[in-house]
């Protein structure tokens, strides 16, 4: 079976867990035997190393010169225009330049062969069906966020909603990440729930980018923070927990390893709260200072307002780091050996964060049994399931 997958996320050009989730899902459905041509918006050049990793032959990366950037946000788009190294060949906002891409697609559409169209959320969905008009081929949407994750239900994008609800009503199927995304989908978008396949994501097992024997010497009990800082992912939450734990217990450091457009307000407060000599803010790492992030953490807090999966939870997990998790999350509907609280319970996240940190025991437990918990969550099953919907919309085109 041939797959023709668009994506504008691909390791090693990821900011989140999109492109973790788009290698993970390529590498084991690459295994099975499906050959996969990957349409990428990116103006440099793949790292060939990360293609060997793949069984070979069956994954083909093709490039549509484009200034797109994951969780680009049109100020974000119009202030990568002014940098000189960006040609004058790309759109002039980021709405235009996702116009063109869409057209760029089609024309590789009709030069290659596929049997279905797998897209990767909003930006590419134009791009699908614009190719499943070209050759009439069935369209597959895997829905990984929404707007309305995005902005936190606030301030939503009527242009991006409208072009998300138009492409789930063309697709033949949907795959939502989680049953939370699921019910977003039907609630929100009108889409009816037999139409919908929830794929949850995993956890790659084989690959690690730190030493085995890494140790960190540190006087200090760490919690992490780690993704986008941004509306969508609580670092407000997260900083305002921060505060309480800190007037009980003062050998801690609070760790806030990404960037985004709440980073200077997320400083400002710690710095209001009279805590930033005990918050640290790591900006964006590399896959190697991810790992050892989430080894120095002696908690790791997902307090995300809107979290329609949280890989990141699962790697956490895999690098033994307890997890506390937002309930309002996908991952935490296949997760048990973790903490779960309300994003905006700051009283109740506090708490649990300092149980972590006071009672060994707790700790321990949930270390540990989140270890060989997570161990169940690896790419050949949502590969699998991915590899269903494909059959059933074959069989109904």
């Amino acid at each position: 079976m041939k797959v023709l997958m668009f994506g504008w996320e691909f390791p090693p050009l990821s900011t989140g867990g999109l492109g973790t989730a788009c290698y993970g899902l390529t590498k084991s459905l690459s295994k099975k035997g499906i050959e996969i041509t990957f349409v990428l918006p990116y103006s440099g050049d793949v790292d060939a190393d990360f293609l060997k990793l793949i069984p070979a032959g069956n994954v083909k990366i093709r490039k549509i010169a484009s200034a797109l950037q994951p969780y680009m946000s049109s100020q974000e788009y119009k202030k990568s225009l002014g940098k000189k190294s960006i040609p004058r060949i790309y759109g002039s906002t980021l709405f235009d330049e996702v116009h063109r891409y869409t057209l760029a697609a089609e024309k590789i559409a009709e030069e290659e062969e596929f049997d279905v169209i797998h897209c990767h959320d909003w930006m590419t969905f134009g791009a699908g069906i614009k190719a499943n008009k070209k050759k009439n081929k069935p369209l597959v949407l895997h829905v990984h966020a929404t707007e309305l994750d995005r902005t936190g239900g606030h301030q939503v994008n009527q242009y991006v909603y409208d072009l998300e609800r138009h492409g789930m009503h063309k697709a033949d199927k949907i795959i939502a990440v989680s049953n939370f995304t699921k019910n977003k989908i039907t609630t929100h978008y009108g889409l009816p729930a037999q139409n919908i396949k929830v794929v949850h994501n995993a956890v790659d097992f084989s690959q690690h980018y730190y030493d085995e024997n890494f140790e960190i010497k540190k006087t200090d009990k760490v919690v992490l923070f780690l993704g986008r800082i941004t509306l969508q992912k609580g670092p407000d939450y997260f900083i305002y927990a921060a505060k309480k734990v800190l007037d009980k217990e003062k050998n801690v450091k609070f760790v806030i390893a990404g960037s985004g457009d709440m980073e200077p307000f997320i400083i400002e407060k710690a710095a209001e709260l009279g805590i930033a000599d005990k918050v640290l803010f790591a900006g964006f790492l590399n896959q190697d200072d991810v790992e050892r992030a989430y080894k120095m953490a002696d908690v790791y807090v997902m307090p995300s307002v809107s979290e329609p999966f949280g890989i990141t939870a699962l790697e956490a997990m895999k690098n033994k780091a307890p997890v506390i998790v937002s309930k309002q999350s996908g991952v935490s509907e296949v997760i048990r050996h973790c903490l779960k609280v309300d994003f905006w319970d700051i009283n109740e996240l506090s708490n649990k964060i300092i149980s972590l940190l006071r009672y060994k025991p707790l700790h321990e437990t949930i270390q540990e049994n989140a270890y060989f918990e997570v161990k169940r969550f690896n790419w050949d099953v949502p590969a699998q399931k991915c590899i269903e919907v494909y059959n059933e919309v074959i069989r109904k085109g």
